[in-house]
């Protein structure tokens, strides 16, 4: 059995099924090598495309995962807001997902996986889509309650309906601005492919 962190050459039963294409930019071979030497037992394709070197785009990382996944040395699982998880189909491996886990993963949501690199490098779509959501939400009660405020007149002498309100429009400008820039960036990285700025390397 392959365990992560260590030097060793790939099992037997992946060596033997690889395609070993040299003239792709990504092998098979580094994909795997990089699954099974992380400390992770399972990956979204971002969080893959942030590992493997040289930098390539989404949609080569997705080719070489389809790839193994029809060779059947990758297999996958689907959780909520369609986020795919990738690892090592092995029967007898550590590598796929326990019971807990997949509990774990279905239970927990986007903005629960949502790191501080992948916010900070625009990366996690369905975390950041999940975060703006949560502020366009807050942003409705921080309205609400300031108008349940003028209603009652229980501001007076006080503004805070004011206040409230000064704060939801803040909110939600900070909110479009997020948006719009996750969207700006996954838009670059689609046409131009990775680019230094938004790497994590």
């Amino acid at each position: 059995m392959y365990h992560p962190g260590t030097v060793s050459a790939l099992p037997t039963w992946i060596d033997e099924r690889l395609d070993r294409n040299f003239n792709n930019t990504l092998t098979q071979e580094h994909v795997v090598e990089t699954m099974l030497e992380s400390d992770r037992p399972f990956f979204s394709i971002r969080q893959l495309q942030a590992r493997v070197k040289p930098d390539v785009s989404t949609a080569t990382v997705r080719n070489r995962l389809d790839e193994l996944q029809e060779i059947d040395v990758v297999a996958t699982e689907t959780y909520p807001e369609s986020v795919t998880l990738y690892y090592i189909n092995h029967p007898e491996s550590e590598w796929p997902l326990s019971p807990e886990g997949k509990r774990a993963l279905t239970t927990d949501s986007p903005l629960d996986r949502l790191s501080t690199r992948d916010f900070l490098t625009m990366r996690d779509t369905a975390g950041i889509r999940t975060l703006v959501l949560a502020g366009f939400q807050l942003t409705l009660v921080l309205f609400a309650f300031g108008g349940i405020l003028t209603v009652v007149g229980a501001d007076v002498g006080t503004e805070s309906d004011v206040v409230l309100w000064d704060t939801a429009f803040d909110l939600l400008g900070v909110c479009l601005l997020l948006l719009v820039t996750e969207r700006t960036v996954r838009w670059v990285r689609t046409r131009y492919g990775p680019l230094n700025v938004f790497s994590t390397a």
